[in-house]
């Protein structure tokens, strides 16, 4: 399995994408973003990224989660992290990204955390 499959439901007013998978240059990158996209289309503005099965993802895929990040602040909407593997932890916080982004290890403590 090398593309990323997204899984979507609703927890309230919150989208939670369950991804899982490799985020990289290409196909998982590129799912990653039509999917945010359509959603912001859709008006649902508060996503919740569950990252727990993602194996992998390269530098196109940390720039597709701060693109998206970035995407949503615009749109006056909220992006979250959920479930952060060792290995993504580590490559955010060595991009210096693990600041920006809010990031929570258990659900219902990342859904509580949007307004």
């Amino acid at each position: 399995m090398a593309e990323l499959n997204v899984a979507e439901r609703q927890a309230g007013d919150v989208t939670v994408l369950d991804l899982s998978g490799k985020i990289t240059i290409g196909e998982g990158s590129v799912a990653l973003r039509s999917a945010i996209r359509r959603l912001i289309e859709e008006g649902k503005k508060k996503i919740l990224l569950n990252l727990g099965s993602v194996s992998y993802v390269d530098s196109s895929g940390i720039g597709e989660l701060v693109s998206s990040f970035t995407t949503l602040n615009r749109e006056a909407g909220q992006l979250k992290l959920l479930n952060l593997t060792q290995k993504i932890q580590d490559l955010l916080a060595i991009t210096k990204l693990l600041t920006v982004f809010d990031t929570y290890d258990d659900e219902s403590s990342a859904l509580n955390s949007f307004k």
